[in-house]
């Protein structure tokens, strides 16, 4: 099984990502409240003193039960999630990357007192990048395409997912997007705004 499993809280929240193991030993701890979505993998146990087998059947979404707890995002920055916020494109240019042709841009330059975190750094081709060079906007000729912002903990989750979301998944996960989320925003929408940013 390739598919991860959504952990959610009682409330909805998204909180992590579980292997079907870890699942299992959520169900076999009587953790588990409720489950959602779509059928990803069944697991069979033992036999009973009747003969009859354990059959679990495991679901895409799986809420714990414990206290409902804020998750305030402590999201790790990387170029590889940041060039995934971004959706490969130089917040420059407008232009569609692959990840060896993208660098991490401080709109505010480090050089200049700027600090390496999400709300200071977008996703640059490295052509863009070098034409900035270390000058503040205002000093150049670029503007940016949309704003940087920090992924709150379910935006984060669907940045780091290395597979496939499914589409039940993604909606518990969307709904806890911000509204600056360019997870809702596609690359299409991005392009629209370069398009009415140029008139």
């Amino acid at each position: 099984m390739n598919e991860w499993i959504l952990r959610i809280n009682t409330a909805g929240l998204p909180l992590s990502w579980l292997s079907w193991q870890e699942a299992v030993s959520l169900h076999a701890r009587e953790l588990v409240s409720w489950t959602f979505g779509e059928t990803l993998k069944v697991v069979r146990g033992g036999y009973s003193k009747t003969g009859q087998r354990t059959v679990l059947a495991l679901t895409s979404v799986l809420a714990c039960k414990g206290r409902v707890v804020s998750m305030d995002s402590k999201a790790a920055l990387s170029n590889a999630t940041l060039f995934k916020r971004d959706h490969h494109r130089c917040l420059y240019c407008g232009l569609a990357f692959a990840a060896t042709e993208l660098s991490r841009d401080h709109v505010h330059p480090v050089s200049r007192g700027g600090q390496d975190e999400w709300m200071n750094v977008v996703t640059a081709c490295k052509r863009c990048n070098a034409r900035k060079g270390n000058r503040l906007l205002s000093e150049s000729s670029l503007s940016l395409l949309a704003l940087p912002y920090r992924p709150n903990h379910a935006e984060y989750l669907a940045l780091t997912h290395s597979g496939r979301i499914l589409g039940d998944q993604m909606t518990f996960l969307q709904n806890q997007f911000s509204i600056n989320s360019r997870g809702v925003r596609g690359p299409m929408q991005l392009a629209a705004e370069k398009v009415y940013a140029a008139q």
